[in-house]
C-alpha cells in the first residue's frame, strides 16, 4: 500500500496509469497484484501485463530494467553498444524508444530497428554491429494484455543465469523513479547516441537465412497460405520465400497487418489450432499445399498441411524430426554434411530424436529448456573451431534453426525449410504428413503432449513452488499405474536410477523427471515466462493406438501428481 500510495501521488508521465491507480483505490486485491512484488527479471528478461504498477509492463519498470542494463554494461566497459528491436505489441515501439532514452542518458549507444523485426533479426545485429547487449520488446506469443523485454549479450543469446543475477543486481539498487537517467528518444538521436539500424544488416539478415537454403532447383510448384498473426514476420518471411522461388504465398488479410490487439486471434500461439483459424478458412478455400504461421515476434513457426482433402496440423516435436531427418538427408545429398555432425534439442523435447539422428551418425546434445541453452552450445562449438559441426537446433515449442549466424530460434528460417522440405515431398507424391508417417514406421510411434495448469497472481506463485517442493521432498513409486523406474532433479543436478545416483551436467533448472517402467516419461517444470506449471508426457508405442493410450492414462494421472 505505501508503493501503491507512492506511485499514486507520483506525476506520471502517462496519465492512463494515473488513471489506472485512481480507479483501483477501493480494490485491495488488485491493488496488492500490482505492488505485492517487482516484476521478475530473469535469463528471459521481463514479462508481464500491462498497467500501473511494480509488477506491470509500463515505462517505468521497462527504465529501471534498461538502467540496471545500463549500469551493469558501463561497470564492465563504458560507453558501449546495444541493439533494440521490437514487435507489434501493444506499446512496443515506446518501450523500445524509452529503452534507448535511458541508454543514451548513460552513455550507451542505441541501435534501433526503423521498422518490425523478428526476434532472430535482433540477435543477428547484436553480432553483426559488434554490440554488448540487446533489448527486444516482445511478449512472443502471449495474449494482447502482455508485453515484455528480452535481454541479450554481446553473443547474441539471451543473456545466461550469471549475467542477469549481476544485472538484477543492478536493478534491485535503483529506485524507480529517482535513480533513473533519461533523455527524449529526439535528444538521443540529436546526440548522436541513438541511431537506426541501416537497411543493409537486414539484408545481411535475409542472405544469411538464404544460406541455409537446401533446395537449390526451386521454381515454383508449392502453394502457400501464410500468417504472420498480426505480427513482426510478413516483411522478412515472404522476402526469403520469394526470393528462393516460393512465390505462391497469400497472406491472410485479417492477420497481414501489424496489431498488438490481435482481433482474430486473442492467443496468438502458432501452438494453438484457434490462433490459426483464419488461417485455415482461407486455406478451405484456396487448397494451399501448406498453411504456415508465425508467431507476433517471428522465432516459433507452425503449420498445418493439406493431407487426404483435410488440413493436418503438425505439432513442435513432429516438424522438428522431420526437420532433422530433412537437413541432414539434404546435406549427404548436397555433399554438405560436416565430420562429426551436432544437433542440439532440449530434455523436454521428443526422444524420436535418438535414433533419427543415429542413423546418420550425428551427435544429439540436450540442454535446458529454453533456445538460449541451443545457443549457448552453438557457441560453446563455435569457441572450439567447430561451427561448422552444427547442422540444426530445435526445441518442442516451435522453435527451429539451421546455421549459427544467430543465436535464438528463427521462424524465418525455419519457414524456408519447412516450404522446401513440403516441396521435397510433393515431387515424391508425398505430404509431410506421409514423410512424417514414415518416419514413424521406421523409428517407432513416439507421441508427446503438454498440459499446462494455470496459476495467478500470489497466491498462484506460492501454490507451484508448494507443489515442486512436495514432488522434490517424496518422489512417486508410480505414475498412472507404471512404475517409475528412475527420476532425475535438474534442481540440484542428481540422476537417481534404482539406488544408483549420478550427477547431471548441465546447469541448475527448476525441472523434476520421472522415467517409467514402459519406457515412457513424466516432466514437470513451472514456466519460465507465464504464471503456469507445464507437464511433459512422452510415450513409445508399436503404433500410434498403443502411444495414445498411454499418453491417456499420463494425462488422466498428472492432476493427481501436482496434487489438485
Amino acid at each position: 500500500m505505501t508503493e501503491y500510495e507512492r506511485w499514486r501521488n507520483t506525476p506520471l508521465e502517462d496519465p492512463k496509469l494515473t488513471q489506472e491507480l485512481e480507479d483501483i483505490a477501493d480494490q485491495p486485491e488488485e491493488i496488492n497484484d500490482r505492488f505485492y512484488r517487482d516484476l521478475e527479471f530473469g535469463t528471459g528478461g521481463l514479462r508481464g501485463v500491462l498497467g500501473a504498477g511494480t509488477n506491470r509492463m509500463n515505462i517505468y519498470t521497462v527504465r529501471k530494467a534498461t538502467q540496471g542494463l545500463a549500469n551493469y554494461l558501463n561497470k564492465k566497459k563504458p560507453g558501449g553498444a546495444v541493439a533494440i528491436a521490437h514487435d507489434s505489441r501493444i506499446n512496443s515501439e515506446l518501450f523500445a524508444k524509452e529503452a534507448a532514452g535511458v541508454l543514451a542518458a548513460s552513455g550507451i549507444t542505441a541501435h534501433l530497428y526503423p521498422e518490425l523485426m523478428p526476434t532472430p533479426a535482433l540477435s543477428f545485429a547484436v553480432r553483426y554491429l559488434h554490440c554488448d547487449a540487446g533489448i527486444n520488446i516482445t511478449a512472443s506469443h502471449n495474449p494482447a494484455k502482455y508485453n515484455g523485454y528480452k535481454a541479450y549479450g554481446s553473443d547474441g543469446c539471451q543473456i545466461a543465469l550469471e549475467m542477469a543475477d549481476r544485472v538484477l543486481e543492478e536493478i534491485n539498487s535503483l529506485d524507480i523513479f529517482s535513480d533513473i537517467k533519461h533523455i527524449s528518444y529526439e535528444e538521443g538521436v540529436r546526440k548522436g547516441l541513438i541511431r537506426t539500424i541501416p537497411q543493409e544488416v537486414t539484408d545481411a539478415y535475409i542472405e544469411a537465412v538464404k544460406s541455409q537454403s537446401l533446395l537449390h532447383d526451386i521454381d515454383g510448384g508449392l502453394k502457400v497460405v501464410y500468417t504472420p498473426l498480426n505480427g513482426a514476420g510478413r516483411m522478412c518471411v515472404t522476402r526469403v520465400l520469394k526470393e528462393i522461388g516460393i512465390d505462391d504465398v497469400t497472406v491472410v488479410p485479417e492477420q497481414a497487418e501489424p496489431d498488438g490487439n490481435f482481433p482474430t486471434c486473442p492467443y496468438p500461439n502458432p501452438e494453438f489450432r484457434e490462433a490459426l483459424q483464419k488461417g485455415l478458412e482461407l486455406s478451405a478455400r484456396l487448397q494451399p499445399d501448406l498453411l504456415l504461421a508465425t508467431d507476433p515476434d517471428s522465432d516459433r513457426a507452425g503449420i498445418a498441411v493439406r493431407h487426404n482433402g483435410d488440413f493436418v496440423l503438425l505439432n513442435g516435436n513432429e516438424v522438428g524430426v522431420l526437420l532433422l531427418d530433412f537437413v541432414a538427408r539434404m546435406r549427404r545429398r548436397n555433399g554438405t554434411m560436416p565430420d562429426r555432425p551436432a544437433v542440439i534439442s532440449t530434455i523436454v523435447s521428443t526422444d524420436m530424436n535418438e535414433p533419427v539422428a543415429a542413423e546418420y551418425g550425428i551427435e544429439l546434445f540436450k540442454v535446458l529448456t529454453g533456445f538460449k541453452y541451443i545457443g549457448e552450445k552453438i557457441g560453446e562449438l563455435e569457441a572450439k573451431g567447430e561451427r561448422d559441426r552444427f547442422i540444426f537446433g530445435y526445441e518442442e515449442s516451435y522453435g527451429y534453426l539451421a546455421g549459427s549466424y544467430v543465436r535464438d530460434k528463427d521462424a524465418v528460417n525455419a519457414s524456408m525449410l519447412i516450404c522446401e522440405m513440403a516441396l521435397y515431398y510433393k515431387r515424391q507424391g508425398k505430404t509431410l504428413v506421409d514423410a512424417m508417417g514414415d518416419l514413424y514406421q521406421k523409428h517407432g510411434h513416439y507421441i508427446n503432449d503438454l498440459l499446462n495448469f494455470a496459476f495467478e497472481g500470489q497466491d498462484g506463485m506460492n501454490k507451484m513452488s508448494g507443489m515442486m517442493d512436495a514432488l522434490r521432498k517424496a518422489a512417486p513409486e508410480q505414475i498412472a499405474g507404471y512404475r517409475v523406474i528412475g527420476h532425475s532433479d535438474y534442481e540440484t543436478r542428481i540422476r537417481f536410477d534404482g539406488e544408483e545416483q549420478s550427477p547431471i551436467d548441465l546447469p541448475k533448472s527448476n525441472v523434476l523427471e520421472y522415467r517409467l517402467e514402459n519406457g515412457c516419461k513424466l516432466m514437470v517444470r513451472p514456466s519460465g515466462t507465464e504464471p503456469k506449471i507445464k507437464i511433459y508426457l512422452s510415450a513409445r508405442g508399436a503404433n500410434r493406438e498403443e502411444a495414445l493410450a498411454i499418453i491417456d492414462k499420463l494425462k488422466e494421472a498428472s492432476p493427481k501428481l501436482l496434487g489438485i
